[in-house]
C-alpha cells in the first residue's frame, strides 16, 4: 500500500453508514460536531479528525461512543473549512495537500474549542483523543496545553524531535503492528525517548496484526478476526480517559 505514489496508505476502510446522535454547532470561526451524555457532566473530550475530516461518520461514531461513556464529546473542523482528503484524490498530491493542514498549527482552533467547552458546556476536566492526523494533533497538544488532563493518540505519525517527549499530562499511544505508515522501529524509538524524558504517566501499546485505522475505520462486524483488537483498543482508550479525567 505504501509507495512513492501513495505516501500515506490511509484508505477509508469501512465507511460507517452512520448519522450521528449529536448536532453541529458553530464555535467562533469553526464548525463542530457535539454529542452530550444523557446526564450532566463536567467531563469533556475533544475528538480530533483524521485526514478524511470532521464529518466522517466513523469519527462521529467514536464521539458518540465517548458521550455514551459519560463525556461531552466535541469533534471540531480542525481544517477550518478546507476540503478533507477524498479517497479518490490523486495520492501523488497528498504531500502538497498536507502542507496546508499542519497538525501543529491548530492552537487557535484548540483555544476556541477549550473556551467553548468551559463557557458553554461547563466542562472542568477536558481530555483529547485523535486518529491518524488527529493523533499528531494530540501529541502536539499534550506537550503544550497543561489544562488537558489526558490524551490518547491513535496511530499518530511520529516525528522525532527533542521537544516531543516532555508530555505535560498522561498520554496513551495506540499503534497497529502491521501499520505501513508507522514502522515498529519508530514506535520503539518513541518508547525509548519517553522513558528518558517523560515525567508523567504514559503508555505505548501495539495491537497484534492490526493496520492503520483499525480503531475507528474498521467495522468489527465484518472483520471478525480483528474484532477482539478493535474492541480492546476502544476499551483501553476509554479506560485511560476514565483514569485521568
Amino acid at each position: 500500500m505504501a509507495n512513492e505514489a501513495r505516501p500515506c496508505p490511509c484508505d477509508i476502510g469501512d465507511r460507517f453508514e452512520y448519522g450521528g446522535l449529536g448536532q453541529e454547532v458553530q464555535v467562533e470561526h469553526i464548525k463542530a460536531y457535539v454529542c452530550k451524555p444523557s446526564t450532566s457532566t463536567e467531563k469533556a473530550v475533544i475528538v480530533v479528525q483524521d485526514i478524511f475530516g470532521w464529518q466522517l461518520p466513523n469519527t462521529r461514531y467514536m464521539a458518540d461512543m465517548l458521550a455514551a461513556n459519560g463525556y461531552i464529546a466535541i469533534c471540531p473542523d480542525f481544517f477550518v473549512g478546507k476540503e478533507p482528503w477524498n479517497p479518490s484524490d490523486d495520492w501523488s498530491t497528498f504531500g502538497e495537500w498536507l502542507k496546508t493542514r499542519d497538525a501543529r498549527k491548530i492552537d487557535k482552533e484548540a483555544d476556541v474549542v477549550l473556551k467553548y467547552l468551559k463557557q458553554q458546556c461547563s466542562a472542568k476536566k477536558i481530555g483529547v483523543v485523535g486518529f491518524c492526523w488527529g493523533g499528531i494533533v494530540v501529541h502536539h497538544l499534550m506537550v503544550k496545553y497543561p489544562e488537558l488532563k489526558a490524551g490518547v493518540s491513535v496511530y499518530g505519525i511520529i516525528r522525532d524531535s527533542d521537544d516531543r517527549y516532555n508530555l505535560l499530562k498522561p498520554t496513551f499511544f495506540i499503534f497497529g503492528e502491521k501499520d505501513e505508515v508507522i514502522p515498529l522501529d519508530q514506535v520503539t524509538l518513541l518508547e525509548q525517548k519517553l522513558k528518558q524524558h517523560c515525567k508523567v504517566d504514559y503508555r505505548v501499546k501495539t495491537y497484534p496484526g492490526q493496520t492503520h485505522g483499525f480503531v475507528h475505520r474498521r467495522r468489527e462486524d465484518i472483520n471478525p478476526q480483528d474484532k477482539p483488537y478493535i474492541e480492546e483498543a476502544r476499551k483501553d482508550m476509554i479506560s485511560w480517559l476514565n483514569k485521568y479525567i
